[in-house]
């Protein structure tokens, strides 16, 4: 068996991880593939292809192909427990993200100091070296799987920001999450100390070659009035961006997280796409990371992909290096592995589906565009000159600038207020001595290198024999601290899942038995929730909860989706497996009928008037065998069985499909064998084919019956097809 068909194997992964070392440092973006010729299709802007992938659903009427569009595409992972990601970050590059993004504890941004072990999460990863550790080495196994360079990323912020740093450079995280404004209006953490450990955070990423993201996109989630902190959004996006720059990064590895501050049912094209045109503008040389908005993140998926994809025009209409996928984790407060998945699928398919946009629209500008995006620019401008006369960033966060609900030079009053002198760390900063010497590499500000008869390009740590970043031997490796909350008990607890013999559902853990259920309640809000609850422990479920509700109609019913517990295990030694279809493909088939017509008599027989199934195997427009060449005679529905050999001989028909669902008393069975009894009784079973089909039909009865195939639920054209050419292929054998 090949190994990407086989199950990761997370203890595999751990053993000799002390040894590990990252194969690869800094940011890879994707490989363009211009004017490729794909499939049936011609593309204007895509990647490579992958080795390994996933292919869209409809991919199956393109031949299979799975084009990758040009931007990277995250997802993001917080289950808190990692061997369990790592299973998810595989799942999400088969479908095309190659950016994992883990988010941090909350909690982790108030963390002095490096953390070791593995103790699980609450709301996201702690970061530790063993975690991230483990990540890039089964990331590296998985790139081999898709044939596309991965990037790694997490959060360098809070008061270890400078030690985090050093770690994922050593680690080989390929980006990070890095904003020391962030750090102020959001954890608290003193001003001065939070630009002192940015300024040796970034000097360290930028040594690594990482990617740089920062988060101004947290005041258009935090802020009331979310489309009034435009003009302030692109005055954080300088600050910090300007701030980077001074740090040592390189433009193209700084990355503004571009998030559009409104959604529908607001005119969400008309209110986002002159921002993004005004963030572009003003940034020109910076990279572009578009991501939804969470301020709107409810826990509907169907909500959640309508603002993703709308989201995702703008993306297109105005260039975005990096497409993040929000899924209603937020909303729902479980990190599912499903939505995972389909948020990179529906950001593929989108951005796939928008090839060559640019060829055929473009964005105004005169009239509305161009007075909006002037506008935006100008109040940031005045935003930002406002800022540098009352004091600077500092003296402004203490005034209440930022997050403030009114559009600049508005002010309503409840900005997010911050003093110098306060906040986690405060008084820890201190000024350098006139000597002050660290032997390091990647310092920020002056090091005094010369004392020591250094150059300052010269790296300082050969003083001490080298640093960590260019000898790993120097690196202590801390495996775990606590003998109970660590990955290895976690494993044991579910060890029996691991090899895929024995069964459980998940959702974000293995075996941790989470379903979800979608029910349909004819009742309303608050009685179909109740009843949803109940519902579910009747159905044997624990810990039920409601994780979703939507109102149909206030009278009429109400759409609850709840998720509950199930204890039971199932062992795939007992289960019954039917082998997949052995299908032809459509140009084989095809070919095959136009040198060998096929012609077919069909109908509902007995007393049943049911037709649709039948209809979709047959008719062209449901992809049925007609679209072979295959010629298809329709008798209707109630046919008498004697009426349909009759016409297959007639017509001298290679075959006869009789559809039966009606199955009282086994009346599709008797029915099966009348018309194998009536077509021996006039002489001419040898004739034809005879196969059988409909809802309760089973294969192995069917040929009980005298049959020569039948087909059951989920049958399609192609498979009747395909067992048509097959059999008629055996009898041209000499």
């Amino acid at each position: 068996m090949n190994a990407a068909d086989k199950k990761l194997d997370v203890r595999e992964l751990l053993r000799d991880l002390e040894h590990y070392a990252p194969r690869r440092r800094g940011w890879t973006w994707r490989i363009p593939a211009k004017d490729l010729q794909y499939g049936p299709c011609t593309y204007a802007e895509l990647s490579e292809p992958l080795r390994r992938s996933i292919a869209p659903l409809a991919a199956k009427s393109f031949g299979g192909i799975d084009p990758q569009p040009m931007p990277v595409i995250t997802t993001e992972i917080a289950s808190g427990r990692f061997e369990d990601d790592i299973r998810r970050m595989r799942m999400a590059a088969w479908h095309g993200a190659d950016h994992i993004m883990v988010i941090r504890t909350a909690g982790q941004s108030h963390f002095d100091g490096l953390i070791e072990g593995t103790p699980q999460g609450v709301g996201g990863v702690p970061i530790t070296r063993k975690q991230v550790r483990a990540s890039r080495k089964a990331l590296d196994a998985i790139e081999d799987e898709v044939g596309r360079p991965i990037n790694f990323h997490s959060y360098v912020s809070g008061v270890a920001g400078p030690e985090i740093a050093v770690m994922y450079a050593e680690e080989g995280v390929n980006g990070a999450h890095q904003d020391p404004q962030y750090n102020v209006l959001y954890r608290n953490i003193n001003m001065v100390r939070s630009f002192v450990d940015a300024a040796e955070s970034k000097k360290i990423m930028a040594g690594a070659d990482m990617l740089q993201i920062d988060g101004a996109h947290n005041a258009n989630a935090t802020a009331k009035v979310a489309w009034n902190v435009m003009p302030e959004l692109l005055v954080q996006h300088a600050v910090n961006s300007a701030y980077s720059v001074k740090a040592g990064m390189k433009k193209e590895n700084i990355a503004l997280s571009t998030v559009p501050p409104a959604a529908s049912p607001a005119p969400d094209l008309k209110l986002n796409l002159p921002y993004a045109v005004a963030i572009r503008d003003l940034f020109d040389g910076y990279r572009m990371r578009a991501q939804m908005n969470t301020k709107y993140m409810e826990s509907s998926t169907r909500e959640a992909t309508v603002t993703h994809v709308l989201n995702m025009v703008v993306s297109k209409l105005t260039s975005a290096d990096i497409q993040s996928t929000i899924t209603p984790d937020e909303g729902r407060n479980v990190p599912w592995h499903m939505y995972n998945i389909e948020a990179c699928d529906t950001a593929k398919q989108a951005l796939v589906g928008m090839d060559g946009l640019l060829d055929c629209v473009a964005v105004r500008t005169d009239g509305y565009m161009k007075e909006r995006v002037r506008e935006i620019k100008e109040r940031a401008v005045l935003f930002f000159e406002d800022m540098l006369a009352t004091g600077g960033y500092f003296a402004a966060v203490e005034a209440g600038f930022f997050i403030d609900s009114g559009i600049y030079p508005e002010r309503n009053g409840d900005g997010m207020v911050r003093k110098v002198s306060g906040g986690i760390g405060a008084g820890t900063v201190y000024d350098r001595d006139p000597d002050y010497f660290a032997p390091v590499p990647f310092h920020f500000g002056d090091n005094n290198v010369a004392q020591y008869g250094l150059d300052e390009q010269d790296d300082p740590s050969v003083l001490i024999g080298g640093s960590t970043f260019a000898d790993r031997r120097k690196i202590v490796y801390v495996d775990e601290l606590d003998p109970e909350d660590n990955v290895e008990h976690r494993m044991k607890d579910v060890e029996k899942y691991q090899d895929g013999s024995i069964l459980r559902p998940e959702v974000q853990w293995s075996g941790d038995g989470t379903v979800v259920v979608d029910l349909t309640i004819p009742a309303a809000e608050a009685i179909a929730a109740a009843a949803a609850l109940e519902i579910g422990r009747k159905m044997n479920l624990s810990d039920v909860e409601v994780i979703h509700r939507e109102v149909l109609h206030p009278a009429e019913a109400t759409r609850i989706q709840i998720k509950g517990t199930y204890a039971f295990d199932v062992d795939v030694a007992t289960l019954t497996i039917p082998p997949p279809p052995d299908l032809l493909s459509d140009a084989e088939i095809t070919a095959f009928v136009k040198d060998r017509p096929i012609k077919i008599v069909a109908a509902t027989v007995g007393e049943d008037e049911h037709s649709v199934g039948l209809r979709e195997i047959i008719d062209i427009k449901h992809g049925g065998i007609e679209k072979y060449g295959i010629q298809c005679e329709y008798l209707g529905t109630s046919v008498p069985v004697d009426k349909l050999v009759d016409a297959a001989i007639e017509t001298d028909a290679d075959a006869i499909l009789l559809s039966t669902i009606i199955s009282h008393d086994d009346v599709h069975y008797r029915n099966m064998k009348k018309i194998c009894d009536y077509a021996i009784e006039k002489g001419v079973r040898d004739r034809f084919l005879i196969i059988g089909g409909g809802t309760q039909v089973t294969p192995e009865l069917a040929v009980k019956q005298g049959l020569d195939a039948g087909f059951g639920r989920g049958t399609h054209g192609i498979h009747v097809a395909s067992f048509l050419v097959r059999r008629l292929r055996e009898k041209q054998r000499p």
